[in-house]
């Protein structure tokens, strides 16, 4: 008998560049051994270089494709990536609120790799408000986990004003900060946790932190805990960044399928 790999439902954007969104998340589940049940957000236009476009899906239709895939397979867990509109918000959260079962790992998208915005104003608001509360781990950078939290000193208050939002853990990335490495904290139960550092890369990569909130979606569907999964999905996509190359003129791809 085959074994039936676990499957987790993705929303996202779709990159036709193939470097960050859906095409991200699939690579890095599949690297992983799992099936991405992807359900599209929005549809962007978009190189390596900058984003050109993006055209939100309705909330009615984002709706319909999850209800779809959770009517037909046994879904492990939530990766929710890019909403870029509160149309958006409300249909992932009427979802959420149906399977309530489901382990939801959040990164909170507000902009892409180039620095343009990527959703509407008040979105950020809408995710606290909306999604938080039902979000297992949050995985912010250090400029998305300030953005949200309205703050800019000291990550460990943007981490407990996000716990404070409702959700359990937060794992925030440190490639934004000026620093010779970079540093990753995880936060639970109102305080720190742990941390790793890990050498930084010359190279600025197209689809790290989507590659990383897949990862760590991947690792909680397959059954690990919290913190095994934290660092696997770190090490996964630091490799993957490592052995990245450079497809087209602007930034780099992450090898997420460096295994193979």
């Amino acid at each position: 008998m085959n074994h039936q790999p676990p499957i987790v439902l993705v929303f996202a954007g779709n990159d036709p560049s193939g470097g960050a969104g859906l095409c991200a998340d699939i690579q890095a589940l599949a690297s992983l051994g799992c099936h991405a049940a992807p359900v599209v957000t929005s549809i962007t236009v978009q190189d390596t270089s900058k984003i050109f476009e993006n055209i939100p899906l309705s909330g009615e239709k984002v709706f319909a494709q999850a209800e779809a895939v959770l009517n037909d397979m046994p879904i492990t867990a939530c990766k929710i990536g890019l909403l870029a509109n509160i149309d958006i918000v409300e249909a992932v959260e009427q979802v959420l609120l149906k399977y309530p079962h489901l382990p939801v790992i959040l990164d909170p998208i507000l902009m892409a790799g180039s620095g343009q915005s990527l959703t509407q104003d008040n979105v950020g608001k809408s995710i606290i408000k909306k999604l938080l509360p039902l979000t297992q781990i949050l995985t912010p950078n250090s400029l998305e986990a300030r953005t949200l939290t309205n703050t800019s000193g000291a990550l460990n208050v943007a981490a407990a004003k996000l716990m404070d939002y409702g959700c359990q853990y937060v794992c925030i990335t440190g490639t934004h900060e000026d620093m010779p490495t970079v540093e990753n904290i995880l936060y639970g139960s109102g305080k720190r946790l742990q941390s790793w550092i890990f050498p930084r890369l010359a190279k600025s990569y197209h689809g790290s932190g989507c590659t990383f909130a897949a990862s760590l979606a991947g690792l909680l569907a397959q059954g690990k805990d919290m913190l095994t999964a934290v660092y696997k999905a770190q090490q996964y996509t630091w490799d993957a960044l490592q052995k990245g190359y450079q497809p087209g003129h602007g930034q780099a791809l992450p090898n997420r399928l460096y295994r193979f």
